[in-house]
Formats: structure tokens, C-alpha cells, sequence
């Protein structure tokens, strides 16, 4: 008897239509074989099939401008599908386990997770993703400042200088000539962002090197609450305080809507300081739909809603009840 493909990974991911230039979310998975996608999770027919057999994968894809952490995967038909990560964390992720199944595919051997157990001699290269992990580190990492520049106010980045100063001090390069080429690679992967002209201007290939050691040339990690303040009103100082917060957790949920009572995925993220939860849309759009200011809130976890429009068999919702204080 056959035995079944085993499940690798699953979880939300932005898909790029095959015919329209649409992107929407999709309940993806991982086999050993192939990659399935489907429009709920809860549907027991994908609504395609990509196969890994002779497929190849590209990440970080920079084709969309503004879109982060997609990658693509070419099968091998030559046919180019796109998916969307809501953070970098989990675009690596997803990168890791589909070339590793790739790979075995290719070498005829069936999938296994490497032990995460650390060797003690460290590999010849830089491992960017620990390297990205060390640098966001609260303690030893780089410090996110609120910076000025030409009259506008950057919260939450640094400056050029200060990456490549952490890199020197922490023993990751031997000068400051090696310590360039390493943050070119963090920005061209996208562990680091630039923050203001001089530095967007350089990382679209306008100066010697695309990543650039100047106190005035800014950055910012891509999940770390960055925003930039202009000439703004009060409202919009009010309105920034909600992002002021530090990132703690951020992914893919399913929401009921306040009106309708219908679900759709969005796209939340969780900050600290001020308590703000944030929802997106998933497929496109930087501005918030919504927030939830969590002072006062009480969460709960219930097994069931009686309003569901759809089944949520196995699953757990969470409830967000507001508390009003009177002043």
C-alpha cells in the first residue's frame, strides 16, 4: 500500500493569482512531494497542486516594490507561483523546509528535520538568520533609536555606522570593508530596511555600495514597529503612539466581522507598550484596518461561537471584550 506524503508545514500564506494580479490568502501545506493550497483551511479539496519534483525556489523575491518576505518557486514547468510570509521569521521558515524537500526528492531520500542540537565547530559561512536574531537581541543587540532628520522624526531605527560598529565590536567581521559587504547581504535578504533617502537611495543601486556606513544613513529591522514622522498634526501624534510599541508576535487568524458575522484571514500583530493589536489585510495594504487598545481588555478562549456563519470544528476562538472606564 502507498503510503500518504507526509505534512512538513502548514499555516496562512499570501498567494499571487496565476491569471490575475490579484494576491489572497491561502491555507498552504507542505507535502514531501508538493505543495498544496487551499482557499479555508477547513476545505477538504486543495485548490491546487504545485509539485516539487524539478522545482527550484528564489528568496528573497524583491519583484513586488513594497511587498516583503516573498519568495517564488518555479516548477518545473517553468510556471512562476509567488507566496507571501507575514513576517520574516516564517518566509525563512517556509524557504528551509521546501528546499530541504527539494533536495530530497532530488537525492531519492525521504524528509527528516535536522537536529537543532549546535555543532561544535561553526560553519565556514554566516548563518544571516542567527546573525539578524543576535543584532535584535534587547541586551547585546543594536539599539533602535528615534532619530532626526530633515525635520522628520525616524522611531524605532539606527544608523549605518552603528550596524557596522556592532559587527566589528561583536567579532562578526575583521574591519569595517568586510563589515559592508555583510549588511549588504542583511539588506539585499531583507533583514535590514532602509529608512530615509540616503539610505533608499543606495540600496536602489545609486552609490558605490548598496548598504552604506554613515551616521546620517538610516535602518530599521523589518518587524520592529518602524515609522517615520513628518510636519503631523496632534491627531497624528495620537495616531503614532499606537505603533510606538515593540513587536511581539504577529502572524496569520482568522476574524469575525463586526456586521456580516463572516470570517476572513487577517493579518495581526501584537505590541507591547503601549498594548495595541493591530489587523491587516493580508494581500496588500500598509494602514491598519482596525486596532484593539488592549488596556482594559479581557481575552478569553471559547470552544465555540453560536453566530458562526461556518463550522470552526477543532478550532479555538479568542474573545476580545473591552472594558469602558469612566474619567
Amino acid at each position: 500500500m502507498e503510503r500518504e506524503p507526509m505534512r512538513i508545514r502548514e499555516g496562512y500564506l499570501v498567494k499571487k493569482g496565476s491569471m490575475f494580479n490579484t494576491w489572497k490568502p491561502m491555507w498552504v501545506v507542505l507535502l514531501e512531494d508538493g505543495i498544496e493550497f487551499y482557499k479555508r483551511k477547513a476545505d477538504n479539496s486543495p485548490k491546487g497542486m504545485v509539485p516539487l519534483k524539478g522545482s527550484s525556489i528564489n528568496s528573497p523575491c524583491q519583484d513586488f516594490g513594497k511587498r516583503m518576505f516573498v519568495f517564488k518557486l518555479t516548477a518545473a514547468k517553468q510556471q512562476d507561483h509567488f507566496f507571501q510570509a507575514a513576517y520574516l521569521e516564517e518566509r525563512d521558515a517556509w524557504v528551509r523546509d521546501i528546499k530541504k524537500a527539494i533536495q530530497c526528492i532530488d537525492g531519492g531520500q525521504r524528509f527528516a528535520r535536522k537536529s537543532t542540537r549546535r555543532s561544535i565547530r561553526l560553519p565556514e559561512t554566516i548563518n544571516l538568520s542567527a546573525l539578524y536574531l543576535s543584532m535584535k537581541d534587547p541586551e547585546k543587540g543594536i539599539k533602535e533609536l528615534k532619530l532626526e532628520k530633515d525635520k522628520k522624526i525616524f522611531n524605532h531605527c539606527f544608523t549605518g555606522t552603528s550596524v557596522i560598529d556592532w559587527l566589528v565590536s561583536s567579532n562578526s567581521i575583521r574591519n569595517r570593508k568586510e563589515g559592508l559587504m555583510l549588511a549588504s547581504s542583511l539588506l539585499n535578504e531583507g533583514y535590514l530596511q532602509p529608512a530615509g533617502d540616503t539610505s533608499k537611495a543606495a540600496a536602489e543601486g545609486l552609490s558605490d555600495t548598496p548598504f552604506l556606513d554613515l551616521t546620517d544613513a538610516y535602518y530599521y529591522f523589518p518587524d520592529s514597529g518602524f515609522f517615520c514622522e513628518g510636519n503631523s498634526s496632534d491627531d497624528d501624534v495620537v495616531l503614532k503612539e499606537e505603533f510606538r510599541g515593540i513587536v511581539v508576535k504577529q502572524g496569520c487568524l482568522l476574524k469575525q466581522g463586526h456586521r456580516r458575522k463572516n470570517w476572513k484571514v487577517r493579518k495581526f500583530v501584537l505590541r507591547e507598550d503601549p498594548a495595541y493589536l493591530h489587523y491587516y489585510d493580508p494581500a496588500g495594504g500598509e494602514d491598519p484596518l482596525g486596532a484593539i487598545h488592549l488596556r482594559g481588555c479581557v481575552v478569553t478562549a471559547v470552544e465555540d461561537m453560536p453566530d458562526c456563519k461556518e463550522p470552526c470544528s477543532k478550532s479555538c476562538v479568542i474573545c476580545f471584550s473591552a472594558l469602558f472606564l469612566s474619567v
